[in-house]
């Protein structure tokens, strides 16, 4: 397989050219952080379960009459996708108590919460 032209890598992604003019690869990394990138390491498959979750999604969305940018997945981690300018949200949810949690609302670290908490 010839080499990609890497367009950008986040936390949790990398974006490369795709094989049509606008279209990208996005490809899941198995990269964990902690504590905004002091700690790093990587969880095995991390990578395989967001391309799997994000898909379900999509499909849902679209399922529903909206939109999405995935063309198709090209592996079990990777998926093509339109070139599209994101909108810059971020999500975080949690089922046990941890990092700035804790440091915020004086949390017992490793508590389990009653639901997820979506931040």
């Amino acid at each position: 397989m010839a080499r990609r032209r890497q367009i950008y890598e986040g936390r949790g992604k990398i974006l490369f050219e795709g094989p049509e003019a606008g279209t990208l690869v996005q490809h899941f990394k198995d990269d964990a952080t902690a504590f905004n990138g002091v700690k790093k390491g990587t969880i095995v498959d991390k990578g395989v379960f967001n391309c799997s979750i994000s898909t379900s999604i999509f499909k849902l969305l679209e399922q529903t009459g909206i939109k999405t940018h995935l063309v198709s997945n090209l592996n079990e981690r990777e998926q093509i996708v339109k070139r599209v300018e994101i909108v810059p949200v971020e999500f975080i949810v949690r089922n046990i108590a941890a990092g700035s949690l804790c440091r915020r609302y004086a949390t017992e670290e490793g508590l389990k919460l009653g639901r997820p908490m979506i931040e």
